[in-house]
């Protein structure tokens, strides 16, 4: 009888919402695509219907506490699946499951595999030690060279295991040419945009560290008195700072050209009624996948220098650099971009695509996820 398929094991808190989690979807099909029998384990969510729409099998355990008791069962239950079907990788794409996913491993001799999405706080004791199992792997893939450099740095990680492997977008999803009228209509419609004033969208969920303080301070600042600021994010739980952000805007005078309409479902739309698309991170982006995702629709990108971001975006060619922090910098970037000519748009807008589909496609991101895979099998004879 042949032998089965390899299968690979992802492991993560839960799958509802976000780039880690759209990510292992992504893979999990790409899996099932290539030949490999595709398992997730994670606490569940909106997207787990997605997985069997790929052909890939999800398992619901607690992944997503940190509690050690329940840590040191689901390394049992996780070892118990791996032994079941055969698993021969197990990838782990956050800390908490990532320390069960290590110990079922090792108790079933599965190669471990962890994706580095991060550079995680230590503000606390122990915390770096708690944060180590993402550089433990056999390999050990970095969302960027920026994340690559800093796992070794802080970890000692050995270069021979780990991968870059920036995380990509669906340029078919991310389509100037696919977003038809209708759905821009309806989006300015929503975010009561008025007819002919510019927008400046800023998307990422409401932290301080994304910055949308400092795009405040930079639109009280701009020549376009008219300009309008999107704030597209959820507030997770952050009211507080929700209030601070409508405050800061009351006090510099713009509050009548704010707009914070939460979660935004369709994002291509979104991105295809801003004039400029802003990425104010005060923190360095791991990644920044809406720095890319400006890109891929062809919308002029004004991101901070640093992280991720300074490798996604080639200043004044793609988009624009600026430093963090600094609203009056931003500001003067933003009346630049603004004024722009039809012209100098659309021939940013191939540049900056273009670049996308070379380097930065969700196509790219899983084929070298698993050549991750392959390369591993072939060093244990699979």
């Amino acid at each position: 009888m042949p032998a089965p398929p390899p299968a690979v094991l992802q492991v993560l808190p839960a799958l509802d919402t976000g780039g880690v989690e759209r990510g292992t979807v992504e893979v999990a099909a790409a899996q099932v695509a290539a030949g490999f029998r595709a398992f997730v384990a994670s606490a569940g969510g909106r997207m787990v219907p997605e997985l069997a729409r790929a052909g890939a099998s999800h398992v619901t355990l607690p992944l997503a506490s940190k509690d050690p008791v329940v840590l040191w069962r689901n390394a049992a239950k996780l070892a118990a699946l791996v032994r079941a079907h055969g698993i021969a990788i197990v990838h782990a794409r956050s800390r908490a499951p990532a320390w069960s996913a290590r110990l079922a491993a090792r108790r079933t001799g599965a190669a471990f595999v962890t994706t580095y999405h991060g550079t995680y706080t230590e503000g606390l004791p122990l915390k770096r030690a708690y944060n180590a199992v993402m550089a433990s792997g056999d390999r050990v893939i970095a969302i960027s060279q920026f994340i690559a450099l800093h796992l070794m740095g802080r970890h000692g990680t050995d270069p021979a295991r780990v991968r870059v492997i920036p995380r990509g977008v669906d340029p078919v999803r991310f389509d100037p040419g696919a977003v038809g009228g209708d759905r821009m209509r309806r989006l300015a419609e929503a975010w009561r945009l008025p007819d002919g004033a510019p927008v400046v969208l800023l998307p990422g969920r409401l932290t301080r560290w994304k910055g949308q303080l400092v795009l405040i301070e930079a639109l009280a600042r701009l020549a376009r008195r008219d300009a309008v600021a999107v704030l597209a994010g959820d507030a997770q739980g952050r009211e507080g700072y929700r209030e601070e952000i409508e405050a800061l805007a009351r006090a510099r005078g713009v509050e009548a050209r704010l707009r914070m309409p939460g979660d935004v479902a369709d994002m291509p739309a979104g991105l295809m009624l801003a004039d400029a698309v802003v990425s104010a991170s005060t923190d360095p982006e791991a990644f920044g996948r809406v720095v890319v995702e400006g890109q891929a629709m062809g919308r002029p990108v004004v991101a901070t220098a640093h992280g991720g971001a300074a490798e996604t975006v080639a200043d004044g060619v793609t988009g624009w650099l600026v430093p963090p922090g600094d609203p009056a910098a931003l500001a003067a970037r933003l009346d630049a971009v603004l004024a722009l000519s039809p012209a100098e748009r659309a021939a940013l807008a191939e540049r900056s695509r273009e670049a996308v589909l070379s380097h930065y496609t969700t196509a790219r991101m899983c084929a070298a996820t698993l050549e991750v895979y392959r390369e591993l099998l072939a060093e244990r004879g699979g």
